[in-house]
């Protein structure tokens, strides 16, 4: 007997005929002599519609009270799939993220997991029945509140849950048939990865990779969970994702790629501080201004100083960058630069793998293809296994086909989307 904690997404649960079809995998999971956790999300967009109708009573709405309304969408979710598996025959409980023990941080709309105490989950389990979790929520003991993860929480939820009820999987069910060297939605002949290790996954995810989320990612590879990302619209495999310092869980020989994936985004802005006097001191200044926005920073660039001063360009969620320009605006006089731009059309292309470590040319490469394709970068950065650029929002998805054609990526057949959202 195996413990498999399975995850379904909103795109795997957005009707009636989804959950049936969810319901008939879990039983039959079930009935193949296994103890099944199943951690669901909203309906369909039906978080996307709560936030909306939210916004349409108030235009800033109290953040404890969001919470309590976009809880809700989970715990629609929950039921009906309880309903419909003992209308199948098989016993089921739902359980709130509070009742599954899922205890966070008391920051609504972002909080963190601090502990796990899974006992009404456990004892569902020891009658035999299926537990399913609402994902994306806990509960503060601090405030004694309802709470959210924030976007993704529902992947933590469920690595989580798998943590610390020593699970076998976690198995996180989506609309693509695993994680791919890109996202088959740009790239249709992006091909399928069977394992890849969880290091290369979390430079995919920080980078742009929406299949899975970087904090159930992170968590995964704290806690040692083994996840098994695939489809809810077949029965095929998807792609392990494994700590290879364990070894893989089926005792596979796994050679290590040079380029695993290729991720990108847009959700990011480039902020240039123009005319920063070039002495000892000041890009902490000014990055010390920066944290206190609390906006995280990927990528940053220093000029070579002309005349004794000199330009330093980084980017932050785009999300973030009014707030970054208004701080940075306030000190402009402390600070003593010149110039203050920010560029919201810009995207972020990653080229990540394993295998980088022990090869060369990969730089000299990703740059070819770029410059044959007509395609300037404005900014890099590198770590040992990834490369990331900087080029033009209009240009990413034909960056992003030409790089992973030049890495040899492509396919023989295109790659099958059975729904549309890629969670």
């Amino acid at each position: 007997m195996a413990l498999i904690v399975q995850k379904f997404g909103g795109s795997s649960v957005a009707d009636a005929e989804s959950i049936q079809r969810v319901a008939r995998r879990i039983v039959e999971t079930h009935e193949a002599g296994n103890e099944v956790v199943v951690v669901v999300s909203a309906m369909g967009d039906s978080t996307d519609e709560l936030l909306d109708l939210a916004s349409e009573c108030t235009a800033s709405p109290a953040p404890r009270e969001l919470d309590m309304l976009l809880t809700a969408g989970e715990r629609i979710s929950m039921a009906l799939l309880a309903m419909t598996i003992k209308g199948m025959d098989v016993d089921a409980f739902s359980f709130t993220g509070s009742q599954a023990g899922m205890i966070t941080t008391p920051d609504h709309g972002s909080a963190k997991i601090v502990d796990v105490t899974p006992g009404r989950v456990r004892e569902a389990l020891d009658k035999g029945a299926v537990a399913i979790v609402a994902g994306f929520q806990g509960f503060s003991r601090d405030s004694r509140d309802i709470t959210t993860l924030g976007r993704g929480g529902s992947d933590t939820t469920a690595v989580a849950l798998a943590a610390a009820l020593n699970a076998d999987v976690c198995e996180i069910y989506t609309d693509v048939d695993g994680v791919f060297t890109t996202d088959p939605r740009m790239v249709p002949l992006a091909r399928k990865i069977d394992s890849i290790t969880a290091e290369e996954m979390l430079e995919l995810a920080a980078s742009g990779a929406k299949v899975l989320h970087l904090r159930a990612v992170e968590y995964a590879r704290r806690h040692g969970v083994v996840l098994h990302v695939r489809s809810s619209f077949t029965g095929e495999e998807g792609t392990i994702v494994y700590d290879p310092a364990k070894g893989h869980p089926k005792g596979v020989q796994v050679e290590e790629s040079v380029i695993t994936g290729i991720a990108a985004e847009k959700s990011e802005a480039k902020i240039t501080v123009g005319g920063v006097p070039d002495v000892p001191g000041k890009a902490a200044q000014i990055f010390e201004v920066v944290a206190k926005t609390d906006a995280n920073i990927d990528i940053i660039v220093q000029n070579i100083s002309e005349e004794g001063r000199t330009d330093i360009s980084f980017t932050v969620p785009v999300t973030d960058g009014e707030r970054v320009l208004a701080a940075l605006e306030a000190e402009r006089e402390a600070l003593g630069f010149g110039r203050l731009k920010m560029d919201d059309q810009i995207a972020k292309i990653a080229v990540v793998g394993a295998g980088m470590r022990t090869s060369t040319g990969v730089s000299a490469q990703l740059f070819r293809a770029l410059y044959d394709a007509g395609i300037n970068i404005e900014m890099i950065s590198t770590s040992e296994i990834r490369i990331s650029v900087v080029t033009r929002a209009d240009r990413m998805e034909e960056a992003v086909r030409v790089l992973h054609t030049a890495f040899g990526l492509d396919a023989e057949d295109e790659a099958t989307v059975y729904a549309g959202t890629g969670r």
